[in-house]
């Protein structure tokens, strides 16, 4: 099972879902926030692929910096797979977390890489 912060953040992930949807013309950014690591993927929900994805985890730079620090990282390392792939919007999805901290730090860093949303 989970605690009672997990079920609320289901809770508001799924209301947010129900009102986004990512499409091939603008697919959705969404963002995974773990105790030590931070995720993000640029998905195209009508066909159900990934389209990009970056994380923390796989970046040696973003491992022996701060954990604000990492979420710039990943901001800037989504945005330019988004330009590789020919993606310039996107939707936000920040996935049931608030926007402060880390996912705005993220969402910042993204939209300086190029992304718009």
């Amino acid at each position: 099972m989970g605690t009672k912060k997990t079920f609320a953040r289901n809770r508001v992930k799924r209301r947010v879902r129900g009102k986004i949807q990512g499409t091939s013309e603008c697919p959705r950014l969404s963002v995974f926030r773990s105790n030590k690591q931070i995720y993000a993927q640029i998905i195209d929900d009508a066909s159900g692929r990934t389209l990009a994805a970056a994380a923390s985890l796989g970046a040696k730079e973003a491992q022996s910096v701060p954990k604000l620090e990492q979420a710039v990282t990943v901001g800037k390392m989504i945005a330019e797979k988004a330009k590789a792939v020919g993606i310039e919007s996107v939707v936000f999805d920040r996935n049931g977390y608030l926007y402060h901290g880390r996912i705005k730090t993220l969402a910042e860093a993204a939209r300086e890489g190029g992304l718009k949303f």
